[in-house]
């Protein structure tokens, strides 16, 4: 069953990020009291009393602006109104009936869709004094509440949710989930361009102003009949370039995508190369348990012959032999070169992510190289391996049983790790080794 979609729409700063938390119930969009915070259209499915539905968080709405990123905004809220099965239209209490309003108004009079007029900040009887002039929009119902501390939400959900499906017994819209792609990497490599591209439609805002995303933002994407979420983020940089406030959550909100993803695709610029800070993403990626392909976008303006990409790899896993595993895509993703080969390199990761392998075949495995450990030693005594078995997947995990675990030591480990990953491939995902006594 497709769930309806319920869009807030307003001005700049009238609390739709806080409207948005409150009812999904948790903090998914940034709130800050800045014009502009929110710029993409952010999504989230939650329900209510039992009845489900996707939520949408949008850019600000003003409607005589010449603004490049403000018009930007404008047109993804406009994107969103079409989208759109309910319309919430937010205004602000505190500082009453704007012109914008008016007009905003006047676009949703020839929207045939449900729309729920909002007042918000409706948090004291000073501010409850100066809303008679919302009369003027002459709707039939306005809703007075203030979404920051919850007061008369509830009212306006129970009348949404009388329009809203009620769920089929059996609905398996939440089997079979799609795999969870976050597009990381440094500001403006072109992280949003590549989610249009896949999409194949303007569903994130692109600017070439760094930091024009902010907030994490999930797209589904559909690629011959399979389905993926895809995760824009916000550019990570370097902390000490990384200012208070909303870069500094933007920041955080990247590293927690990862967190929550299955695979992350480390976007680097194809001109300026591999620096320090996509290496200390990639480590992050690695401690984060996720699976890993490396995108070199903007590859369309490098000189390049039939030799170069191989020659690129080559180097970049002789600098860098610790990330040897990670595959890595040349692409475009402006001119949409190549991005198709992003799909075959998920699906080949998340084969490896989900990887198990039988306990009988890990331990003639383990057999064959208990002899050429680096530490066959330990105080004199010979070091054995006894067994080992796979505990987990997503990454895969092994737990080696041994006589003497201190003499296991990161180097034996690093063997052992490469040597399974000659074994048994693992592209593109960490493992996870743990050595316990017998």
């Amino acid at each position: 069953m497709k769930k309806p979609v319920v869009a807030i729409i307003g001005r700049p700063n009238v609390g739709k990020s806080t409207l948005f938390n409150r009812i999904i119930g948790k903090r998914v969009a940034i709130v800050e009291d800045t014009p502009g915070v929110t710029r993409d259209r952010n999504y989230a499915a939650t329900s209510y009393q039992g009845r489900d539905f996707i939520l949408v968080d949008t850019g600000g709405l003003e409607p005589d602006s010449s603004d490049l990123i403000l018009s930007q905004m404008k047109r993804q809220a406009r994107i969103a109104i079409d989208e759109a099965d309910i319309i919430i239209f937010l205004m602000d209490g505190k500082e009453g009936l704007a012109f914008a309003d008016i007009e905003i108004a006047d676009m949703l009079r020839q929207v045939s869709k449900p729309v729920f007029y909002a007042i918000n900040k409706i948090d004291s009887k000073k501010v409850e004094e100066g809303i008679a002039d919302f009369y003027r929009l002459a709707v039939e119902k306005l809703y007075f509440i203030s979404a920051e501390h919850g007061r008369c939400v509830d009212e306006l959900l129970d009348d949404i949710y009388l329009l809203l499906p009620i769920a089929e017994e059996g609905d398996s819209s939440e089997q079979d989930a799609p795999p969870k792609i976050a597009v990381v990497g440094k500001p403006n490599v072109g992280k949003s361009t590549l989610v249009n591209r896949l999409l194949g439609k303007e569903r994130l805002l692109t600017s070439p102003t760094p930091g024009t995303t902010r907030d994490a933002i999930d797209t589904i994407v559909t690629y011959y009949k399979k389905r993926y979420l895809f995760v824009d983020t916000a550019g990570i940089r370097k902390k000490a370039r990384v200012e208070r406030g909303v870069e500094s959550f933007s920041v955080v909100r990247s590293l927690k995508s990862i967190d929550r993803c299955d695979i992350a695709i480390l976007l680097i610029d194809a001109v300026e190369g591999i620096t320090d800070q996509d290496l200390k993403i990639a480590r992050y990626i690695e401690e984060a348990g996720k699976g890993c392909i490396i995108g070199i976008n903007k590859w369309d303006i490098v000189e390049k012959d039939d030799k170069t990409m191989d020659q690129y790899k080559k180097h970049f896993y002789s600098l860098y032999p610790y990330i040897s595993h990670i595959p890595i895509v040349f692409i475009s993703a402006l001119t949409g070169n190549r991005v198709a080969k992003i799909y075959p390199e998920i699906r080949s990761v998340m084969e490896e992510y989900s990887r198990h392998i039988t306990t009988g075949e890990l331990n003639r495995f383990i057999g064959h190289i208990a002899d050429r450990l680096p530490s066959s030693t330990y105080k004199g005594k010979p070091v054995k391996i006894y067994y080992a078995t796979q505990i987990g997947v997503r990454p895969p995990k092994f737990v080696i049983f041994v006589n003497y675990p201190g003499a296991i030591n990161p180097n034996t480990t690093r063997y052992i790790e490469n040597s399974m990953r000659n074994q048994w491939g693992f592209r593109g995902v960490p493992i996870r080794i743990v050595i316990r006594r017998k």
